[in-house]
């Protein structure tokens, strides 16, 4: 995927997890495709007041409140971006909730490499 589009991406990635964050960074690089990660929703709110990525990795349990409920926030302001929630409390109604509000996937953790792939493949074309 080494195409001019995913050059110029913006992809943000919201997770507590400096690992999980670092990980999603590596795989997206061997894409060509740079990315910036926060670890709350507070610092996500403010970097989405100077960014408009096009996608946003969003974990659902972060110190400062659920990711789930700050999809409205991004599509309120960032209608375009593609949200894709990461959690490890994968559970039904998290999920409704979830794409309900709009979220384009849902993927639980531990996740795999090509489940990355697959959806960056998707969300790009």
């Amino acid at each position: 995927m080494n195409t001019p589009e995913s050059q110029h991406l913006e992809v943000l990635i919201i997770d507590d997890e400096t690992d999980i964050c670092y990980l999603l960074g590596s795989l997206l690089r061997k894409k060509q495709i740079q990315s910036k990660f926060v670890n709350t929703l507070k610092d996500a709110a403010n970097i989405l007041e100077l960014n408009e990525p096009e996608i946003i990795f969003l974990d659902n349990h972060l110190p400062d409140g659920l990711g789930v409920n700050f999809i409205s926030y991004i599509k309120r302001f960032h209608p375009l971006s593609k949200i894709v929630m990461i959690t490890a409390h994968d559970n039904l109604a998290d999920k409704q909730k979830a794409f309900k509000e709009g979220v384009d996937y849902f993927i639980g953790k531990p996740f795999s490499k090509e489940t990355v792939n697959i959806i960056m493949e998707n969300l790009i074309h």
